[in-house]
């Protein structure tokens, strides 16, 4: 795999065709799950140009801050509290145009704008902890994120 992305499409979708091949290639002769959640991070980060794209791992009830691409964030979050907390706790995937709007929001960042959170599930259906990725404008997120968001970070067994 090249040090370097390459990426030649100008719409999201399109973006996303080209990563997630080169994510793959990353991840599938590694089998460090930190390594290749770093890498994923990093791959999404300037290939998509987010503000923010981490992993929040479960550990003693509570998320804990697991690799990630982009400013200081939250170390641990309880379940049920903010987004990342909700989708642990529904198990479901949410998108969130303004996080300002979202009950119960946490503020890691006050440049945080909208976000999108997927729960990540071990072999046995559990929920081991969550995706977060944020943007720094509002509705950056919709349904082909999530599809293809989904795709990538089921290439990671837990």
């Amino acid at each position: 795999m090249s040090d370097d992305l390459k990426l030649t499409a100008n719409t999201k979708e399109g973006k996303y065709q080209e990563l997630f091949p080169q994510i793959k290639a990353l991840v599938e002769g590694e089998k460090d799950l930190v390594a290749n959640m770093a890498n994923i991070c990093a791959a999404l980060k300037y290939g998509m140009d987010f503000f923010w794209v981490g992993f929040y791992l479960v550990k003693d009830d509570q998320l804990v801050l697991g690799p990630f691409q982009g400013p200081i964030a939250c170390t641990r979050i309880n379940l049920g509290k903010g987004v990342c907390g909700t989708s642990w706790q529904k198990k479901e995937s949410i998108i969130v145009d303004d996080v300002d709007a979202f009950p119960g929001h946490i503020a890691c960042s006050s440049l945080s704008k909208s976000e999108i959170v997927l729960p990540l599930f071990d072999t046995q259906k559990n929920v081991v902890g969550v995706f977060d990725v944020d943007s720094d404008t509002l509705r950056s997120f919709d349904k082909t994120d999530e599809l293809y968001l989904n795709k990538i970070i089921n290439l990671l067994k837990f």
